[in-house]
């Protein structure tokens, strides 16, 4: 009679020790396993669960990490995530050195910038540097930027260096492209661009300007006081009711590109 595997005498199952055949060993059990498709048993570590209590606690790393800008006071980088699948709006009061280096930047991480200015001159170097064009950055005369076709898988940030009073651009953000608009000063439109923007930077200003800064953005009266006596490369970066200080520390080659931190162009 053949032994189907399925008896009370089956390779791997417990023998009846009064039926007169030995049970297999540890080794035969093991080779019968693997005989039969079973493969080796590995080792048995305990289950990774989480409670429902603990579902919060738990973080993954989804979605866009940003330009680093800087470091903020207690020297950790500070990170703007200006590649977003909703409009994102910014402005900068402050140089034209500090628009360049976020240029650079979120050029580095794969994002096309779009430079829409008076000033081409200022520029040039940049794109020449970054390869005539090729690279990620284009420069438009002021008015003459074209449809970018922003997508997720090729974000657009647009810089508007138009002057103090620049004109209301043709082309706007939306989904996966940013806007950065740059005021070298306060201006009479700089309080209807604030209230529009998501993010607003603020370098080194007058008494006077940090007074009316204080006065459209809510700011606390020690922020007030600051803005005058901020150093070069220092941005006060607001969004909503959150504020940080951020320094912007070149590397070797931004400062071969552009030199130093400067607040006056």
């Amino acid at each position: 009679m053949t032994m189907t595997g399925t008896g009370p005498h089956a390779p791997g199952v417990g023998a009846d020790p009064g039926s007169g055949i030995a049970e297999p060993s540890v080794g035969e059990r093991v080779r019968e396993r693997v005989r039969s498709g079973f493969g080796l048993i590995g080792p048995r570590h305990g289950r990774h669960a989480l409670s429902v209590d603990h579902f919060d606690s738990l973080a993954l790393p989804i979605g866009d990490d940003g330009v680093v800008i800087g470091v903020d006071a207690e020297r950790q980088p500070a990170v703007l995530g200006i590649n977003r699948p909703t409009p994102y709006d910014i402005v900068l009061i402050g140089g034209l050195w500090t628009a360049q280096v976020l240029a650079l930047r979120a050029a580095a991480t794969g994002a096309r910038v779009a430079v829409e200015t008076g000033r081409p001159q200022a520029w040039m170097q940049m794109v020449h540097a970054m390869g005539g064009g090729q690279n990620g950055m284009a420069v438009y005369d002021v008015g003459r930027v074209p449809p970018q076709g922003a997508s997720a898988g090729g974000p657009v940030v647009v810089i508007r260096d138009c002057g103090m009073r620049p004109p209301r651009g043709r082309v706007v953000s939306g989904p996966w492209q940013s806007v950065v608009t740059l005021l070298p000063y306060l201006s009479p439109v700089a309080p209807r661009l604030i209230r529009q923007a998501r993010l607003v930077g603020v370098q080194r200003v007058s008494p006077d300007e940090a007074a009316e800064l204080g006065r459209t953005m809510a700011l606390p009266r020690a922020d007030m006081d600051s803005l005058p006596t901020l150093a070069d490369g220092v941005t006060l970066w607001c969004a909503d009711r959150d504020r940080q200080y951020v320094m912007t520390q070149p590397t070797d080659a931004e400062i071969g590109l552009l030199g130093t931190p400067r607040r006056i162009d």
